[in-house]
């Protein structure tokens, strides 16, 4: 007996829904996130297990669970009560998400170029800390974030890399007057 072809098409679309399910769960939660932790009301960096997120997204709401956070290993054994701000506001404390908001609008400390669109996945801006030390987003631990935010300024990326290739190699650069070529 021939296998009916709407039968073909309707396992082909339930599918295709299945993949979308678990492909838009992965994706919603993966990456760095910065949460209040409910027990010392700081901040703490996680990483939620997005492929157990995408694997029980398939019968309705995932399922969450942390794969990792800074607090860990001493408080492992947490009955982690703060998966539910993730729930709620899963964008919101998404670290890209976190760094594009505070970018917006600002100038390169160095330049003076605006920033528009970040590009996360080549040249991707940079920090400015204290004592004039370009630092990359992410060499900095998530549960830090909103500490080095403050008390850094926005740099454009060829600023970071001039400023990496004056303090690496010195005997590279040359420092011109403005207006020099």
């Amino acid at each position: 007996m021939p296998v009916q072809p709407t039968i073909i098409a309707f396992l082909v679309l339930l599918g295709g829904i299945a993949a979308w399910r678990l492909t838009g769960a992965w994706w919603k939660y993966r990456g760095r996130r910065v949460i209040t932790c409910p027990e010392n009301r700081r901040p703490a960096g996680v990483l939620v297990d997005s492929r157990h997120a995408a694997a029980t997204s398939l019968g309705g709401t995932p399922e969450l669970r942390l794969s990792s956070c800074s607090r860990w290993p001493e408080r492992a054994g947490c009955g982690q009560e703060c998966l539910a701000q993730i729930a709620a506001a899963p964008e919101d404390c998404l670290v890209r998400n976190i760094l594009a908001k505070w970018y917006a609008g600002k100038v390169c400390a160095s330049c003076g170029l605006a920033f528009g669109d970040i590009e996360w996945s080549g040249r991707k801006p940079a920090l400015l800390r204290p004592g004039k030390i370009s630092v990359e987003w992410n060499e900095v631990s998530a549960d830090k974030v909103y500490e080095v935010l403050a008390a850094s300024q926005p740099l454009c990326f060829a600023c970071h890399m001039a400023n990496v290739l004056v303090r690496e190699r010195p005997e590279l650069a040359v420092d011109r007057p403005a207006g020099h070529l």
